[in-house]
């Protein structure tokens, strides 16, 4: 049975880089690692679900909101700040 978000990425960035896989069936699951492979600097290499690899405006979108939580998670932690706080001045995902 096919998980239903496979995520391909790479921990190096060299020419001999190792694509690794990443699946579940939670979609949450699926935003919190890429705010993983974000945070860690790791190469996103591509999304499917469900076995077909989503369009690109799909998957930009899932990568925006992973970026909004990391610089979300980053203000907070350098201004000493609250979620709430950080959204209504800066906007980014409470």
């Amino acid at each position: 049975m096919l998980a239903k978000y496979h995520i391909e990425y790479a921990m190096h960035l060299g020419r001999n880089a190792h694509v690794n896989h990443y699946q579940t069936d939670d979609p949450v699951a699926a935003e919190e690692f890429l705010v993983h492979l974000l945070e860690h600097g790791y190469r996103f290499h591509a999304l499917r679900h469900e076995g077909v690899e989503l369009p690109r405006p799909e998957s930009d979108k899932m990568l925006k909101t992973a970026a909004g939580v990391v610089a979300s998670r980053h203000l907070c932690t350098t201004l000493g700040i609250k979620p709430e706080e950080e959204h209504f001045r800066f906007g980014f995902a409470a």
